[in-house]
């Protein structure tokens, strides 16, 4: 990898330098790193880095969870930012300056330090056409930007991190996984419970047989109570607040005028800007049956709701307050049995499964979050991100069937750092020093099934789905919103930009 060193010295060698790092980064995503390429550690000692070879990032969206997102990259060189409200993200970062106990938290005085000396746009598009020397942007605006920021960092060869849900459509997901297998580059998801030592031991169990066939599957979160609005009115348009570019806000969503409650974090409830709870929390929840399973689409999907927010006979305008999808799989196309359902259940807005049949005195679902795998051999519950795995026997014998968990050998890779180096897991995917956790090829097909539930809520019955041609066959009023309109302006390039070959 020191060549990559003596490349990025040379703005006028910046694609033969992109190229490599991008073919080192390809290897970087397979079970191991290719014999060609030596990791960083063994030129300089663990965990060795040359200040030379810090990655040039930028970060669109900059606040909130990408304050977030960047606070675990002050390792690399944050060169740009792109915002529409810089009085959000540094009141933001002041605020967290102090701990609670009232001492200083080095990690914020070190972004703020770090945003500080970065260039600063409030159009993401002009900082990716000035900003020629990247190798790779983070990606935290709202849900309706995603797949744009991604396709137009992509287009200029820079390995993307954007956060979930990773798309606003279905279409979306399919454009960013093929666009992800075309260039090679390294993506990655930020559902960091996929990182988490937890998660993945949950896997390592599933996959064991220790639960004997999955029968079914239930999920649940508390959102949007207590987080942000659903199922409300359109309020009466206001200015935007000082300092916010409300026209670069929406982006490719339709004309409006600025509404209070939209930013800058309510949005995620409005259905012009967010994919609601089922969008939000499903990356960190769905997430470990998909992985551990193997899931492919559903054929099946229907979704149960309460009221939308918006005038009655007109377009919605919030999600509802609470829904509840189940997804209707093939066992058969799974592994698990010769045939019959699957049935996989999403619950929000509070609404979550009765506690399972057989737990001991005391047992409780945590009311935040979680899921449960239903085998024929007990049962597995785990919480949001996947932690905290606790299993339930069938015949009630809880012990014995935690001592043959314990003996279910480690077959998953673990991620130094665990869920808290999400980010950093990124970063050493691009230097060629492991393998990315959750990329774009395993993160757009998840993505996909949640985006399946939020269609699904336009109909009063079942939907059936042809994923092959991307397409619900019996509702035409789902079908409609798996794809969108983008405002002029702000359509995706062109698919042909990344055709292989």
């Amino acid at each position: 990898m020191t060549e990559v060193v003596v490349l990025r010295r040379s703005k006028h060698l910046l694609m033969r330098r992109r190229d490599f790092v991008r073919t080192s980064a390809a290897a970087a995503t397979g079970a191991a790193l290719s014999p060609m390429i030596l990791p960083r550690h063994v030129l300089g000692g663990s965990g060795f880095r040359a200040p030379s070879d810090r990655l040039r990032l930028a970060a669109i969206g900059a606040g909130g969870m990408g304050a977030q997102n960047m606070s675990r990259l002050t390792t690399e060189h944050i060169v740009a930012l792109a915002d529409i409200d810089f009085g959000y993200v540094d009141g933001g970062i002041e605020r967290r300056l102090t701990n609670r106990d009232g001492s200083r938290n080095e990690r914020w005085h070190t972004l703020q330090a770090a945003y500080a000396e970065a260039n600063r746009y409030a159009d993401f598009r002009e900082l990716l056409d000035a900003e020629s020397d990247l190798d790779g942007v983070v990606i935290s605006t709202p849900d309706h930007v995603h797949a744009l920021a991604a396709l137009m960092a992509m287009e200029r060869g820079l390995h993307v991190y954007a956060q979930k849900p990773l798309c606003y459509s279905v279409e979306e997901c399919r454009r960013l996984a093929h666009a992800a297998e075309s260039t090679g580059l390294v993506t990655q998801m930020g559902n960091q419970g996929h990182s988490g030592d937890d998660g993945r031991r949950l896997v390592e169990l599933v996959r064991s047989g220790l639960l004997g066939e999955i029968r079914e599957i239930q999920c649940w979160t508390d959102r949007p109570a207590g987080w942000w609005g659903q199922g409300i009115d359109r309020p009466a348009p206001q200015d935007p607040p000082d300092g916010v570019a409300w026209d670069l806000f929406l982006g490719p969503a339709p004309e409006q005028p600025f509404y209070e409650g939209t930013h800058p974090f309510g949005w995620r409830g409005w259905v012009d800007f967010g994919v609601g709870a089922l969008g939000d929390m499903g990356a960190h929840i769905l997430d470990f049956p998909v992985w551990a399973l193997g899931l492919g689409q559903p054929r099946q999907i229907q979704t149960r709701r309460s009221p939308w927010g918006g005038e009655r006979g007109q377009p919605p305008v919030t999600y509802p307050v609470a829904s509840m999808t189940t997804y209707v799989f093939d066992r058969a196309d799974i592994g698990q049995g010769d045939g019959g359902d699957l049935t996989f259940t999403w619950y929000d807005g509070g609404l979550r499964p009765p506690t399972p049949a057989g737990a001991p005195d005391g047992f409780a679902l945590n009311p935040d979050g979680g899921g449960i795998f239903v085998g024929e051999r007990g049962k597995l519950v785990y919480d949001t991100y996947g932690r905290n795995p606790r299993l339930l026997a069938a015949d009630g014998n809880h012990g014995a069937l935690q001592a043959e968990a314990e003996a279910v050998p480690v077959s998953l890779p673990r991620i130094e750092g665990s869920m808290g180096a999400h980010e950093q897991n990124w970063v050493r995917a691009i230097h060629g020093e492991e393998p990315v956790s959750c990329p774009f090829s395993y993160a757009a097909p998840l993505t996909e099934t949640m985006l399946l539930g939020v269609a699904a809520m336009y109909e009063e019955k079942p939907v059936l789905y042809d994923a092959d041609a991307m397409r619900i066959t019996n509702a035409p009023a789902a079908d409609a919103q798996l794809r969108r309109t983008y405002r002029s302006g702000w359509d995706l390039p062109a698919e042909s930009v990344f055709s292989q070959g």
